[in-house]
């Protein structure tokens, strides 16, 4: 595997480029401007949260609470990223320019919680202390893992806020979340070109990281207060799963556009890495499919009974 140094400082024309890029294709805009301010009210001495504000179901309410504390853990996010990246050249422009960019969606994300009531304040301020006071984010162990995870993470964040928005029966929460999906997506697209030019310059290491992050990914959500609950009512509700991993990411990035089934010259260890990493991939999709036939079972039960 390629140093750090080394591979930082050969992929700096490429992150420059790929930085000029997203700010020629990043479109301005203000979270206040998405905010329904008018269906605000204050609230009262004694107020206390009822499920029935928001008219949400709970997979929808778990998917915007963990959605939205993740974007909260912004600042360990930037503290691995900038320790990876450093902070001269376009790296560092980049660093910060990504971080003020996810800093909005805090921003926005909550206003429009905290206006439509949708999900209890007390519990949602009480877990953001927690999350933020816990600092837990991945730790990539090299510039290479660092980039393979974040090209996946940050498609998996695109897909889990759009299709959050989806599923939103309300106009203004939909624009935020289709707002903030977009952002999402042209930090995927840095990150995904980056690794394929890391994988002309360090074929080799890049496999091996690779394989280790899928191997290890995890859906953003890290020290979360009851995540694993969150994470599968988040599934239950069709935003995130094993089967959406597999067929919006997995296959159409690693396999498809990485190419890495195709590539040439890989040291022995690499070639291992790959097999297994396409294996893993192959298990992944055959888990994914028969976890979703389990949901769609039950739903089917579900249905038949409240027919009856």
């Amino acid at each position: 595997m390629m140093p750090d140094a080394a591979l930082l400082a050969e992929l700096e024309p490429t992150a420059a480029r790929l930085l000029d890029r997203h700010l020629a294709t990043s479109k301005e805009w203000f979270p206040h401007d998405l905010v329904p301010w008018s269906r605000g009210e204050d609230f009262e001495d004694g107020y206390e949260w009822q499920p029935g504000h928001g008219d949400l179901s709970a997979d929808v309410r778990s998917a915007l609470f963990v959605n939205l504390l993740t974007e909260d853990n912004l600042p360990y996010y930037f503290r691995t990223i900038e320790s990876m990246f450093g902070r001269d050249s376009a790296w560092g422009v980049w660093a910060r320019r990504w971080t003020a960019e996810e800093g909005r969606h805090s921003i926005v994300i909550r206003d429009y919680l905290t206006v439509t009531r949708a999900i209890d304040p007390v519990h949602l301020e009480r877990a953001r202390m927690a999350q933020v006071e816990c600092g837990q984010v991945p730790e990539p162990e090299s510039a290479h893992d660092g980039f393979a995870y974040v090209a996946l993470q940050e498609l998996a964040t695109r897909i889990a806020h759009h299709n959050t928005g989806k599923l939103l029966d309300d106009k203004a929460g939909y624009e935020v979340m289709k707002t903030v999906a977009s952002d999402e997506n042209r930090h995927h697209l840095f990150y995904r070109d980056l690794v394929t030019a890391a994988l002309e310059v360090d074929p080799s290491g890049m496999v091996c990281a690779l394989e280790r992050q899928v191997r290890t990914f995890e859906m953003p959500g890290t020290g979360i207060l009851d995540f694993e609950v969150h994470a599968k009512a988040i599934a239950k509700a069709g935003i995130y799963d094993f089967l959406i991993h597999h067929d919006q990411i997995l296959v159409p990035v690693v396999l498809r556009h990485w190419n890495v089934e195709a590539l040439e010259g890989l040291t022995p260890e690499a070639e291992e890495a790959r097999a297994a990493l396409v294996k893993r991939i192959g298990r992944i999709g055959k888990a994914g499919r028969r976890l979703s036939g389990r949901r769609d079972q039950a739903d089917d039960a579900d249905r038949a009974l409240a027919a009856v």
